[in-house]
């Protein structure tokens, strides 16, 4: 399966006519960890890159000039040859997202970069790629002991019920691959019946809905650190480890939403193992979240000591307080959320993101900004 390592190896490439925006992407991404990145400022320069080197994700800019991004795209689509465009556009035009989507890309990022933003959809994007590659791989080795199966199906048929036992397991793994495959789309909105040719219109409201969903959640997220607007004009240093929690806490819930949406298609999770996983990633959150919440907890005392602010020790202690309860609670999200739509009716592939974002984007910053009002605030 993909791992972390995988998707820090992922070979990315940058195409902007500007070098500061290149220099600036550069920048996020190295200091996330990613290591194999590439970048050109020719846009006639990509197929023959991509033809070459075989990235696994693609940034690109979309007004450029000599030529733009939609025509580099379509470019592309001859040039790939698994059907999958890892394409990533960029821009600053609303009216052009739905039309990059339309003609091929996966996803887009807005200008000015959000640091959260970029890091996230590049994680997700390059997850996707890998696991669409990893499924791939399967699938034909999969469908090649199908077909040599088949072809002797009349031998086994009157042979002894073990043989005919191991027949029906390997049926059943290729269909177990099959639901596999359509996890990705299906985790960043794309129903499990929409297909390449499926009309632009069934495809819009399709997805749609989940993201005026995703959007209202987004507001409770924001109402969080609108109710402690006080506490952060006091505490401005605070702002700075916001998206360090929130990124933190993200991560813990989608380890654990992984792992049990996996459990859901290989049907690994019955009724005591539903149980069990809950307390499993709960215990996870908490050792995983001291142990990251000590190391900012001395981040947020270096910072606080530089800015000489009397409250360094306490600000210290409202970090790794913070950082340890967000987790625990994004683990245990990260487990219950898909499993309660499930029971519900709903698909938690396409669902319990946008569900597990706001749980841990509410916990994190509420909880960094509560405890920083209670402990901290009052002593100033």
């Amino acid at each position: 399966m993909t791992s972390a390592s995988d998707i820090l190896h992922g070979k990315i490439l940058i195409v902007d006519d500007q070098a500061a925006n290149i220099i600036l992407l550069e920048n996020m991404l190295r200091g996330a960890g990613y290591g194999s990145i590439t970048s050109t400022m020719d846009p006639r320069e990509v197929c023959d890159l991509h033809r070459k080197h075989h990235y696994d994700l693609i940034l690109l800019d979309l007004r450029m000039p000599g030529m733009d991004g939609f025509q580099v795209i379509e470019n592309l689509k001859e040039t790939e040859t698994d059907g999958y465009l890892p394409v990533l556009v960029i821009t600053a035009q609303p009216g052009h997202k739905l039309r990059a989507l339309q003609a091929g890309a996966k996803d887009f990022i807005g200008k000015p970069y959000e640091l959260n933003e970029v890091l996230a959809r590049v994680h997700n994007m390059l997850e996707v790629r890998l696991l669409h590659r990893e499924e791939k791989n399967h699938s034909a080795a999969l469908a090649q002991k199908v077909r040599e199966v088949e072809a002797s199906r009349e031998l086994i048929l009157h042979k002894s019920d073990e043989i005919r036992d191991l027949y029906n397991k390997v049926l059943a793994e290729q269909k177990r691959s099959l639901e596999l495959s359509l996890l990705p789309g299906a985790m960043v909105g794309v129903e499990k019946g929409e297909r390449v040719g499926t009309p632009w219109m069934q495809s819009l409201r399709l997805r749609h809905p989940w993201l005026q969903i995703n959007l209202f959640t987004a507001f409770l997220a924001a109402a969080v650190v609108g109710l402690f607007q006080d506490t952060i004009n006091h505490l401005l240093i605070l702002t700075i480890f916001l998206p360090v929690l929130a990124d933190q806490s993200g991560n813990t819930g989608s380890q654990a939403l992984a792992i049990t949406l996996r459990g859901i298609a290989l049907g690994d999770l019955e009724t005591g193992r539903k149980n069990r996983l809950v307390r499993k990633e709960a215990l996870l959150g908490l050792f995983n979240g001291a142990l990251v919440g000590l190391v900012a907890a001395i981040g947020m005392y270096v910072l606080a000591i530089v800015q000489h602010l009397p409250s360094a020790p306490m600000l210290g202690a409202v970090v790794f307080l913070a950082m340890t309860g967000s987790c625990v609670i994004s683990g245990v999200c990260g487990a219950i959320v898909p499993l309660v739509l499930k029971r519900f009716g709903a698909d938690p592939a396409t669902a319990s993101s946008i569900f597990l974002t706001t749980a841990t984007n509410v916990a994190s910053m509420g909880m960094l900004l509560g405890l920083a009002s209670v402990l901290v605030k009052q002593n100033i």
